[in-house]
Parts: C-alpha cells; sequence; structure tokens
C-alpha cells in the first residue's frame, strides 16, 4: 500500500476520531435528557477507534495521534521517514472534523463556541486542575496507551481482537482524565479543537503536544523492556 493512502486513511480515521469524540462532546453532552456526560463522551472517542481499527487498521495500521505514530518509531514498530505523512494527514483530518463539528453547532440559535471540546489546564481545564497535574496526567496516561497498544498489536497477541482493546483503552483513559484536561492524549484531537477556540486554548495547546509525544515515547520503551526487545 502506497504511502500516499495510507496517509489518505489516517486522514478520514482521524476525521471520524474527532468527528465521534469531540461531536459528542460539543452536540449531545450537555442536553440533560440525554444523559451522555463525561461517561457517554468516553464511550464515544473509544468507539471511533474500534471502529476505525477495522476499518482502516490493515490499510495504516489505524494511528489516528501523531503521540501513537511518534511512539511506534520510538517502539520499532514504524518508520521515522514515514512520521511527516502521518502527522499532516492527522492534524488536517482533525481540523476537518472540527469544522464540521462547528458548522453543525453554530446553526442552533443562541450557540456559543466556548471551549469547543478542547484541552486545557488551570483556568482552562473542566475542574481547575494545575499545569503540573495536567501535565503528569497526560503522560501517564498516554505511556498507558501506548503501552497496550504495543501489547495487542504484538505479533504474539490475538491481532483479532486489538482493535477492541485499544478502543477500550481510550474509553478508560477518558472516564479517568475528562475532569482533568478534558483529555487529549492526542495532539491532532487537541490542535482540532484549538483552532476554533483560539485564545488559551492556543496558548496551552504546546502542553498537548509535548506530554502525550513524551508519554507515547516512554510507554513504547517501556513495553519493549519487559518484552525483552
Amino acid at each position: 500500500m502506497s504511502l500516499t493512502k495510507r496517509a489518505l486513511a489516517e486522514l478520514i480515521g482521524t476525521f471520524w476520531l474527532v468527528l465521534g469524540g469531540c461531536g459528542s462532546a460539543v452536540l449531545a453532552a450537555g442536553i440533560p435528557e440525554l444523559g451522555l456526560g463525561y461517561l457517554g463522551v468516553s464511550f464515544a472517542f473509544g468507539l471511533t477507534v474500534v471502529t476505525m481499527a477495522y476499518a482502516i487498521g490493515h490499510v495504516s495500521g489505524c494511528h489516528l495521534n501523531p503521540a501513537v505514530s511518534i511512539g511506534l518509531v520510538a517502539g520499532g514498530r514504524f518508520k521515522a521517514t514515514e512520521l511527516p505523512h502521518y502527522i499532516i494527514a492527522q492534524v488536517l483530518g482533525g481540523i476537518l472534523a472540527a469544522a464540521i463539528i462547528y458548522c453543525i453547532a453554530s446553526g442552533q440559535e443562541g450557540y456559543t463556541l466556548g471551549g469547543f471540546a478542547s484541552n486545557g489546564y488551570g483556568e482552562a481545564s473542566p475542574h481547575g486542575y494545575a499545569l503540573h497535574a495536567a501535565f503528569v496526567c497526560e503522560v501517564v496516561m498516554t505511556a498507558v496507551f501506548l503501552f497496550i497498544i504495543m501489547g495487542a498489536t504484538d505479533k504474539a497477541a490475538s491481532p483479532a481482537m486489538a482493535g477492541l482493546a485499544i478502543g477500550l483503552t481510550l474509553a478508560l483513559i477518558h472516564m479517568i482524565s475528562i475532569p482533568v484536561t478534558n483529555t487529549s492524549v492526542n495532539p491532532a484531537r487537541s490542535t482540532s479543537q484549538a483552532v476554533f477556540a483560539g485564545g488559551i486554548y492556543l496558548q496551552q495547546l504546546w502542553l498537548f503536544w509535548v506530554a502525550p509525544i513524551l508519554g507515547g515515547v516512554i510507554g513504547a520503551k517501556v513495553y519493549n523492556l519487559i518484552n525483552g526487545k
């Protein structure tokens, strides 16, 4: 499969991740009678990964996340030379999805943009968590995410279950960390929303690149360490 086609698959997959996850947060989570809340948004993110894992996993590996791609390079599972294509595609896919969400959301009378499902710390954190708490949370959550991705996609593991394991892991990560940072663990997802929310969310975007990438590298390296590689 050509790199161009794999990058296109990543664009489509990340588009679905942001549309499904952030779309549920922006369009549905605030409606009391739906009862979606944090739990529903958590499962929405997990379901996007599960569905795309089986749709494009055999095409591009279904990274959908620059931190995952970089972590897989650190773990010896992905070529560093292909990173630019994947990362650009992931960011573009996320921004395209955010544009669709904004187009739909702004069609409601009286709509205000607000945080637009962006990630943040301090006053931009859903429950006021400080910078150090947000940084530690994002590093640890992404490290665990990559650790499980490395294990679930190992040649010794069951390939049929990898998508489910990875999707459920992302759902659990959201259940833990939405109150802290609104959950990133994905620089493309964070960038897509911050571009529209602007202001403080763009100013704090650096953390949601640095921490997930650091966590991704740590998780991949730890997996290889315990797996003897």
